[in-house]
């Protein structure tokens, strides 16, 4: 269970991330808002994950899905780049993921 806490922390995580683009420096109420929920749920979701996970292991899974969801989004989003370098480094934060969460023996 706590593995799945931690993938919506995970999802909550990319949701804040990509709603900081839509509060214009946080001069938009509505998405700021909705960007401080998500940062809000985020961070207590992890906190519960981790009173079984291993911190190290939840954080860095936490903060990868963070980063693959959020290049991922830009990419489909905001038309950032698709170049095979940047493509290349999101498969290996995914590799990073799935290596920790198959070596944690939680």
């Amino acid at each position: 269970m706590a593995w799945f806490i931690l993938f919506i922390a995970g999802i909550c995580e990319i949701g804040w991330a990509i709603g900081l683009k839509y509060t214009d420096g946080f001069s938009r109420l509505v998405p700021s808002v909705l960007t401080g929920g998500a940062m809000l749920v985020s961070i207590v979701l992890l906190g519960i994950a981790l009173k079984t996970l291993p911190v190290g292991t939840g954080y860095a899974v936490w903060t990868g899905i963070g980063a693959v969801g959020t290049a991922i989004l830009g990419i489909f989003l905001f038309g950032e780049s698709t170049d095979l370098p940047r493509l290349a480094s999101i498969a290996l934060i995914v590799a990073g993921i799935a290596g920790l969460k198959l070596t944690s023996s939680v």
